[in-house]
């Protein structure tokens, strides 16, 4: 038993799932769940820092140029490409310890009554799509 969440969509789907009215042993293994992705979120963004530093443009004194808090992407095509990399790659969330904390996030996303639109309507049935292969 294992779920496999594209690194695009932990932020949404961190998101998504803190805002489900849940209660007892769900809200318990969804803070679990959130846990989980959150870390997972904290270490993508600073992949993704780590690749702008090293496709920033060099000053003189070989520091990266920042330009209205941002850093000044030299090869914006290779950097644009090496970000979508990191973005579709795939965490990994197997059973074991987590095999109750997978089920229940299952239920609950397949038992969801709240009416989704938009981006989160995409993010929800995204993750049913990952739930329901478990």
């Amino acid at each position: 038993m294992e779920v496999k969440i594209e690194n695009r969509y932990l932020k949404p789907s961190i998101e998504l799932l803190f805002n489900l009215p849940l209660r007892g042993k769900e809200s318990r293994q969804r803070t679990k769940f959130i846990k989980r992705l959150q870390k997972r979120l904290e270490e993508v963004e600073n992949d993704r820092i780590e690749l702008a530093r090293e496709y920033a443009k060099i000053d003189e004194k070989g520091n990266p140029i920042v330009k209205h808090d941002r850093y000044d992407i030299g090869d914006v095509k290779s950097f644009e490409k090496e970000l979508n990399e990191l973005y579709n790659e795939k965490m990994v969330i197997d059973g074991g310890d987590s095999e109750e904390m997978l089920k229940t996030v299952k239920e609950v996303l397949l038992n969801c009554n709240k009416e989704f639109s938009g981006s989160e309507a995409i993010v929800y049935d995204y993750l049913c799509d990952q739930f329901e292969k478990i």
